[in-house]
C-alpha cells in the first residue's frame, strides 16, 4: 500500500499550483480578499513590487511542496534513498 501511495503525493503537491492559480478567479468571481485578488489588482495597477513579491511567496510556496513531496518519497517506498554524492 506505501508504494501505490507515491503517485497520490505527487498529484496532492502538484495541485497547490493548481488551487492557488485557481484562487485568483474565485476571489474574483465572489469578491473575496485575498492573495489572488491582490495579485490581479496589483498586476491590473501595475505595482510591480507587489507583482515581484507576490510571485516569490508563491514560488516559495510552491518549492516547498516539492521538497516536502521529493522527501515523503523516501518515507514511503523505502527503495528510495537519497545519498551523498562520492568526490
Amino acid at each position: 500500500m506505501r508504494n501505490a501511495a507515491i503517485p497520490l503525493v505527487t498529484t496532492g503537491a502538484l495541485q497547490i499550483g493548481a488551487l492557488i492559480a485557481g484562487s485568483v478567479v474565485v476571489e474574483n468571481v465572489f469578491v473575496l480578499p485575498g492573495i489572488g485578488r491582490l495579485l490581479l489588482t496589483s498586476v491590473m495597477t501595475r505595482e510591480a513590487i507587489t507583482v515581484q513579491s507576490l510571485a516569490l511567496v508563491i514560488l516559495m510556496i510552491i518549492l516547498t511542496m516539492n521538497l516536502l513531496m521529493d522527501v515523503l518519497y523516501g518515507v514511503l517506498d523505502p527503495r528510495i534513498r537519497y545519498r551523498e554524492s562520492r568526490q
